[in-house]
Formats: structure tokens, sequence, C-alpha cells
């Protein structure tokens, strides 16, 4: 079905765009001497993964790179947010660049280029050369001077024509998933002692970001952490406490030094004697250009009076159905924060649960491109044989709607929204979850690899273009 175009306020020069990670879209694994990342090494265990995949091959955009910037092309955004595999620019993460892997970054940022798509590079999104992990990883302070090197080698042969600079993607989700929980790669079950990478995570954003204005003085260089709402599951005074815990750990135990120079009182017990060092938190918080917000819902919270560990459980993440608390999150950003510079909803997300169900609808033509559904593949005795048709992808041009709505609202509320960028373009290999998820504006043909753009793709370029044209 057709939606009516609707009415918002956003800010003239207000970015729409796309994101994606290198381990999740790349593939190609050993090209150009690319060697094994700590996620490359955790998926080939047996039962790390929810399908059995790992993602040394992902959707191969490393070989489909000029069709699938066509795409983006075809998409009309005005910024597309990539990260570097830092295994391709540096093999082992020490040593001088290795020249094949940074062609690739130069040709990705020449193709966005010429397709009218500003570059947005994150240095850093949990691919961790194995070497450096082998070392202790984000346990050790040295790593954070690794990423320092990583960030002057990039910025020497793209620096010129990057638009925007992400140090960390989402390192909050990276230590607390693959160093406290063991989730997702390098699969480290520490609790509390995950704070370690939590603080060099940051010293490596502070020293990726000296690196970069020390190569470009006016480099615009950000950070994109995770935020949630949170609210507890009773009015009980327990719960309440329990949410609150689980608001200071996700929400605040990034922010605060980045913003405030300081780390959240209730977290500061889990530093070792020795870990924060003097001037550290001076360091950690020096200017930003903007901060981006990677948002994928809300969080409902249960006090755990039995665990003596944690103290609260997490009960569900309520996510498409929930835009109206992206809004309350920017807004408590604001508020919480005198020194916050622009945001930029820089991840945000409408997941499919169920593979089988990730075929395409409506095999019709995208409007406006000439990019066709391909039958064939999809008829009795091809690839995909069998399978459940895709829904049609109304819960995706709704969550579009309901969370560009809100930050429309957070802007009414005065708070400084200058982007959205929409995760992603393509269907991707999404770490522990595989390829079970997707997410994409283009569909990805999990056995043929072959790209159909969804209904979304033409919903989310017709919101630009209404955009553009002032009627959004």
């Amino acid at each position: 079905m057709n939606r009516p175009a609707r009415r918002r306020s956003l800010p003239d020069g207000f970015v729409f765009g796309t994101t994606s990670a290198a381990y999740a879209v790349e593939g190609a694994a050993s090209a150009d001497g690319r060697t094994a990342s700590i996620w490359d090494v955790v998926a080939a265990v047996p039962g790390r993964t929810v399908d059995g995949t790992a993602g040394a091959e992902a959707i191969a955009h490393y070989h489909r790179l000029g069709s699938d910037i066509e795409l983006l092309a075809g998409l009309g955004v005005h910024a597309h947010r990539f990260s570097v595999s830092w295994s391709r620019v540096q093999p082992g993460g020490r040593g001088p660049a290795n020249e094949a892997g940074l062609d690739y970054y130069d040709r990705l940022v020449d193709l966005l280029l010429q397709a009218g798509t500003a570059p947005w590079v994150t240095l850093y999104h949990w691919d961790l050369p194995a070497e450096l992990m082998e070392d202790g990883g984000w346990l050790k302070r040295g790593t954070a001077g690794r990423l320092a090197d990583l960030a002057a080698l990039v910025a020497g042969r793209i620096g010129d024509r990057v638009k925007a600079w992400v140090t960390l993607g989402d390192p909050l989700h990276h230590m607390a998933y693959g160093h406290a929980l063991g989730v997702d790669a390098p699969g480290l079950t520490l609790l509390g002692g995950a704070f370690a990478a939590t603080h060099h995570l940051l010293l490596g954003h502070a020293g990726a970001r000296d690196a970069l204005l020390a190569a470009y003085a006016d480099a615009v260089i950000g950070i994109a952490n995770s935020h949630t709402s949170v609210r507890p599951a009773t009015d009980s005074a327990a719960d309440r406490r329990a949410a609150l815990s689980y608001d200071i750990y996700h929400n605040r135990q990034f922010t605060e030094p980045l913003l405030l120079g300081r780390y959240p009182r209730q977290l500061r017990d889990l530093a070792a004697p020795g870990l924060v060092r003097d001037g550290d938190l001076a360091t950690i918080s020096g200017p930003l250009s903007f901060y981006g917000v990677d948002f994928h819902g809300s969080t409902v919270v249960r006090a755990a009076p039995d665990n003596m560990t944690i103290g609260f459980d997490v009960l569900d993440v309520v996510g498409p159905a929930d835009p109206a608390s992206l809004t309350g999150t920017l807004v408590d950003l604001t508020r919480r924060y005198p020194r916050l510079p622009p945001l930029f909803v820089t991840e945000n997300a409408a997941v499919d649960s169920d593979l089988d169900s990730d075929l395409d609808s409506d095999l019709e033509s995208v409007p406006g491109t000439d990019l066709e559904t391909d039958s064939d593949t999809y008829t009795e005795g091809g690839r995909g044989a069998g399978r459940r048709p895709e829904p049609d992808d109304e819960h995706r041009i709704a969550h579009l709607d309901g969370h560009l709505d809100a930050v429309a609202a957070a802007v009414a509320a005065r708070v400084d929204v200058r982007g959205y960028l929409y995760s992603g373009q393509l269907d991707g290999w999404e770490g522990a979850e595989g390829p079970t998820r997707p997410s994409g504006l283009v569909r990805v043909d999990p056995d043929s690899g072959q790209r159909t753009p969804r209904r979304s793709y033409g919903h989310y370029r017709e919101l630009i273009n209404d955009h553009r044209a002032g009627r959004n």
C-alpha cells in the first residue's frame, strides 16, 4: 500500500543517510592480505552464531561495490556511513598500511562522491585484529594507541574526501556483549571486569580524534554510541531502582566521561586500581563535532534481588512499536548535558526476525528505477524454492515514518538533531545473529546474493525527495 506524504518539520540541511559495518557486508576475508579479526575467529567456533554461519564472505559487498553504490545513488541519500576493516588496512593491527587494503576504501570513497553521497567513516566497529586480541585487546591500554595509529593511516589516504569521522561505532554494546556477557566477539564473560574495556575504548576514541585533527585541523569528528529509553517493569521502588541502575550502565557509562569528564559515581568501583590515570578523563572529554545516537528501542527492566552480581533483569527491548521513546532519549540527552554537540541518529533499523520470511513480496519494479525483482530466482526449483514470501514491508515503512516523526518531535522540543542514518542500505551478516535478522532497504538473497530493493527503499527515497522539495 502507498502511504500518503506527511508533513514533518525537519531543519534545512537535515542529513538523510544509511549506515553499515565492514564485518557485516564486506566479505572477502582474505583479499588484499587482510588477516583475521576477532569476529572471524569467534564465528568459526561451532554454535557461536545462531545459524552456524561465519562472516568470512558476508554479502560480498567488497566484490559488488560498483553495483551496490549504484543502488545507493538510486536511493538519493546525502551520506553513507561505513566502517573500515582494521585487518584489511593494517593486517595484524601494527606496522605500515596495507596499500592494497587502502585502495579498496579509496575506491569506495570516490564511488560515493560520484554518486553524490558524502562519505562518513567509522574507524572501529568491533573488528579488532586477532593478533591485538592475543595481546589483551581492549583490556590493555596499549590498544588505544594502536587505534590512533590506524586513524593516521586511514586519514593519510582518504582524509581529504571524508565528510565526517566516527571514531567508535557502538562501544557500549562492544564492551557489554563482547567483554562482559560473551555473546559477541571476543566472547569474554568478565561482567564488571569489562570496565577496563570501557576505559580503553574511550582512550582509543581520544587518540583517534587527536590523530585525525593532527592530519586535518578542520576534521568533523564524532562518536556513535548506543542509547535506549529505560522504564521499570512495575512502579515498585525495587523496579525503579533497577531501571535507574540499567540506565546508568547503558546510557551514561560512555556518555558522561565524554561530556562531563567523569564516570558515573555508581560505576567508579568497577575501575581497578591504576586503570584511570591522571589526565585520562580530561583527554577523553575533548571537543566533539557531533554526538551520534545508535537507537534500537526502549528497554523494560525489573529488579533481580537474588542476583548478587547484576541486580536487574532486562525483560524486553521494544523496538519499532515504540518510536516515541527516541524523542524522549534525544530530549533527555539535551537536558542532561550542557556541552552536548549537535546530534545525529547514526543507526536505527527495523529488523525481520525470521529469515524464511525474508523474500521479496511484490515482484514489481521499484518506482523511479530500472531495478526489477528477478522472479525466476524464487520460482519452483530455483534458489530459495519453497520459502514463504516476504511480508509486504509495511513494518519497515512504518518504522521509517515513526522514527522520523520522533526526530521531528525532538526538533520541535528544541533539540539540535541534524540527521538520521538508517541501518542499513543492504541486509548484512550481523554477528552472533548471522543473517537471520535482515534490516536492509535492499534485500540480499542469502543463497545467490542477488540484490532486490524493498518497498521501503522507494519510500525512503520519497521521504528524502519530499524534504529536498520542501514538502517534508
